[in-house]
Formats: C-alpha cells, sequence, structure tokens
C-alpha cells in the first residue's frame, strides 16, 4: 500500500503509526492493575509469543519474513532495547514521573549526537529548530513536578534514553530489517521478571488488558518504531516517542477522568504542533527535490 511513495514518506507514516500505537501502552498497564515485575513478565511474555506467531506465519506464506535478529548488528539493537525496558521500568520506581518523563525525551537529542557523530547525518536547522521546540513543550508539561528525585533513579532514566538512541542509530547504520528485534529483545526484561514472579508471586488484578497490550499494542508500535531508521534519519524516529509522553495522559484522562493540568494541555499541543509541522515540511521538502531533479532521456 506504501511502495509507490517516496522511503522518507514512508518512513514518516510508518513511524507516526508506530508512535501513536505507542500511546496506548500505558492506559492498558493501568486498566490491567499489577506491580512492575508482573506486567513486565506478562507484557513481554505476550510479546513474544506474538512475535515469533507471526513471523512464522509470515515465513510459511512467502518464504521473505525479516530476519528476528539480523546478524551482529541484530544484537546490538535487541541488547539496547532490552537494557531500554529494564532501565524505564526500575526509574519508575526511583525517581519522579516528571523526572523520568524529561529525561527520556532526551533521546531525541542523544540520536541527534550519536547519528551526527557515528553517520556523518548533520541534522537540518529545520530539525533542530523542531527539536529544541519539542524539549521546551516537554519542559512546560513537567514544570510543577519537576523534583531532584534520586540520583540513581535519573541515571536509569538516562539509560533508558541513550538505549533507546542506540538502538535507532544502528538500525540506521545496518540498513536492515529491525522490524521483529526489539519484540524478541523483551526475551531480557521477561527473564528477569518471571524471576521475581516466581519469588513474589503473580500479581495483576486485569491480566487480559496487558495480555492485549503484549499481544497486539506493542508488537505493532515497535515494529514500525523499528522499521523507521530505514527510512528517516534517527533524530526523526526519536521525535515520534514523545508522543507518548502528550497522548498518553489524554488516553487516561479519558478512560480514568484524571484530568491532565493546563500546562499539559499547552505542552502537548505545542509538541504536536512542531512534530506535525516538521513532518509536513519534510514531504513538501522532499515533493520539491523529486520535481526540480533533471528529466534523464534515452541516447
Amino acid at each position: 500500500m506504501l511502495s509507490h511513495l517516496p522511503d522518507h514518506t514512508k518512513g514518516l507514516i510508518l513511524t507516526a503509526i508506530g508512535g501513536l500505537t505507542l500511546t496506548i501502552d500505558i492506559p492498558l498497564i493501568k486498566l490491567a492493575d499489577g506491580d512492575v515485575w508482573s506486567i513486565l513478565f506478562l507484557r513481554g511474555s505476550a510479546t513474544l509469543v506474538a512475535a515469533l506467531l507471526v513471523w512464522g506465519v509470515w515465513q510459511g506464506l512467502t518464504r521473505k519474513a525479516p530476519p528476528l535478529i539480523p546478524g551482529k548488528a541484530g544484537l546490538a539493537v535487541a541488547a539496547c532495547y532490552g537494557v531500554t525496558s529494564l532501565c524505564f521500568m526500575s526509574a519508575v520506581f526511583f525517581t519522579s514521573t516528571a523526572n523520568l518523563v524529561f529525561i527520556v525525551a532526551f533521546s531525541t537529542v542523544f540520536a541527534t549526537v550519536l547519528s551526527w557523530a557515528f553517520l556523518g547525518e548533520r541534522p537540518k536547522t529545520q530539525t533542530l529548530a523542531a527539536m529544541a521546540v519539542m524539549i521546551c513543550a516537554i519542559a512546560i508539561i513537567v514544570a510543577n513536578g519537576l523534583s531532584t528525585g534520586g540520583w540513581f533513579g535519573d541515571m536509569l532514566a538516562s539509560g533508558a534514553a541513550l538505549s533507546i538512541a542506540g538502538a535507532i542509530v544502528i538500525s540506521r547504520a545496518s540498513g536492515r530489517e529491525m522490524g521483529f528485534t526489539p519484540l524478541i529483545a523483551v526475551v531480557l526484561p521477561v527473564a528477569v521478571g518471571g524471576t521475581m514472579v516466581a519469588i513474589q508471586g503473580l500479581q495483576v488484578e486485569a491480566p487480559l488488558w496487558i495480555i492485549l497490550d503484549g499481544l497486539v499494542v506493542i508488537p505493532i508500535a515497535f515494529f514500525l518504531l523499528a522499521t523507521g531508521p530505514k527510512y528517516i534519519s534517527g533524530p526523526e524516529v526519536a521525535m515520534f516517542y514523545l508522543l507518548e509522553t502528550v497522548l498518553a495522559p489524554i488516553w487516561v484522562w479519558l478512560i480514568f477522568t484524571e484530568a491532565p493540568t493546563a500546562q499539559s494541555l499547552v505542552g502537548g499541543a505545542i509538541l504536536i504542533a512542531a512534530l506535525a509541522g516538521h513532518s509536513l515540511w519534510q514531504i513538501a521538502e522532499g515533493r520539491k527535490r523529486r520535481r526540480i531533479q533533471p528529466v534523464r532521456h534515452a541516447p
């Protein structure tokens, strides 16, 4: 369906859908009402089952399914995603939510620096401007709740942000299909969560919600987000992860009547406007370049 589109436009669409899908993750976690280790174990297990099932059917039908882990680059990406999951979930217990959200938002900055340093992809001024506006929007959202937190939790959050950026940049550098790699990477959090569940027991009030999350939401979101770096730059992919920061509280508001603050709404509107404006600008630039390309005549 998207095969006729330019690669950059295709990447923007796939990554936007992935980022939007990921915003449903937190509401489903809240609906499940469980402890962190039980959630980590059930969600990861369901994701692993879904990934293997889809890959098996795909491979059986066409023999052209992307590899689960494409070589050494795939192993590195899988390790990054596994570390991201563990750092993020652990940071919840060691620092404030505001600190966590704000620090993880800097994955865009880390992705830009790493892409520039290792891939030579110097970001355009418009991309840097959009990132600056989006970081300011995040600062507005968390301004009231920002606290010193705990240095250990802040370090964990920084590890999560850096791991996300690392996964994006390695995927971009390899040019390989990485759609299934983050889904297989759940083996690490499943092992850790499973160990804790074996010790303290499974504690989830409504497990069907978190199983739905693992079977449907996480596979779709991370498959598309992990495919994005094949078509667009690391900083652009990282920006779409920020949609969860804005839209997840809106879904929580609608489901649990936990109204967001005025600052959250203002910051969210600014962030979405910056992201949409940057994406539309990129699409327009792509069309302009195609129009001015010289027509080649056969000899």
